[in-house]
């Protein structure tokens, strides 16, 4: 995989020309084509590290995925689309641009491998596996970012962790570079998440437990980061976070999914996740511990499985009216 940045042929320099030249510099992205060796459902892959309809980190517009995320090396906006069978094409803008183009396989599942993976234990999963050979599982690399979201989704619903998803990025994030569709923002630093005052949590919905959670995490988060990363195998990396306060095994796994693209971590503790596999697997629902047992014969690839169920579209029929949430914030 190549990486260029797009541009015209040189011409004489003059003060004045340098000054355009540099912003042109600025303004020009970076391109790559990235070719898996293996089928690629770009859309469920990589729309998976999406926060909601209204995401400012991540966008579709038509064919066109927009991505914007704080890298080791600084700010970057990413566009991705497929343009045609097995050519994947990726333009970067940003300091941070280099970095997104080389970690692009990585976000569209190239270190995602079945392995021994056997879908023909279930039938669902077994057709699932046959009409759905491009769902793969991506990771972002980026540690405090899938962490910094995972505590904020702890023990509500999507629409209230997706508004201040949306509030504190927007408000305390930077503003990605490029020609993007919309204004799309990148998430503070580290040391910004600690620096967030308590009046915007409050304004962004987010209950004062997560809020503690969420600077706590902030103020070790490069050392935990760094251990995190380099653990070897999930339940490692388990216990590096949920010795945490305030983060347990739901946080823990939700964050070696997006962050590493495990294909084995199981979010125990959500509130819909037992039961839809329960029924999709069985026809009824089950508690956590009932799916740990459904799960049990894809040991290694479990998130695979959950992955599969979703594209099948199986859902548990609702039994109440949706919750609408409630605001304590003051009018």
């Amino acid at each position: 995989m190549t990486i260029a940045r797009v541009g015209t042929a040189p011409e004489p320099m003059t003060a004045q020309s340098a000054d355009l030249r540099a912003q042109a510099d600025i303004e020009r992205p970076l391109e790559t084509e990235y070719r898996p060796r293996h089928p690629v459902d770009m859309r469920r892959t990589v729309l998976y590290q999406r926060h909601g309809a209204g995401d400012p980190t991540m966008v579709a517009s038509g064919t066109v995925i927009w991505r914007a995320s704080r890298t080791p090396e600084g700010i970057a906006t990413l566009a991705i689309r497929e343009i045609s069978p097995g050519v994947i094409r990726g333009a970067a803008w940003g300091s941070g641009a280099e970095w997104a183009l080389a970690q692009l396989p990585a976000l569209c599942g190239a270190h995602d491998v079945p392995g021994d993976f056997d879908p023909s234990r279930h039938p669902l999963i077994a057709a699932a596996h046959h009409r759905n050979p491009g769902v793969r599982i991506g990771r972002t690399d980026v540690f405090f970012d899938a962490l910094t979201s995972a505590i904020i989704e702890q023990k509500v619903t999507g629409m209230q962790a997706f508004a201040a998803w949306r509030c504190i990025v927007t408000w305390h994030g930077e503003r990605a570079p490029g020609p993007t569709p919309r204004p799309m923002y990148a998430p503070p630093t580290i040391d910004g998440w600690r620096r967030v005052p308590s009046w915007s949590w409050h304004r962004a919905g987010l209950e004062p437990p997560q809020a503690r959670t969420l600077v706590e995490a902030a103020r070790r988060g490069e050392a935990i980061g760094r251990v995190f990363m380099s653990a070897s195998d999930g339940e490692a990396r388990d216990r590096v976070l949920i010795s945490q306060r305030g983060i347990g095994p739901w946080t823990s796994a939700e964050t070696r999914i997006r962050a590493l693209g495990d294909p084995d971590a199981v979010s125990v503790g959500d509130f819909h996740l037992a039961h839809e596999v329960g029924y999709a697997l069985t026809g009824s629902r089950v508690d956590d511990d009932g799916m740990l047992e459904l799960l049990a014969p894809w040991a290694g690839q479990r998130q695979r499985v959950i992955r599969l169920i979703e594209a099948t579209g199986v859902r548990e029929p609702r039994r109440s009216p949706r919750l609408h949430p409630e605001d304590h914030r003051g009018r």
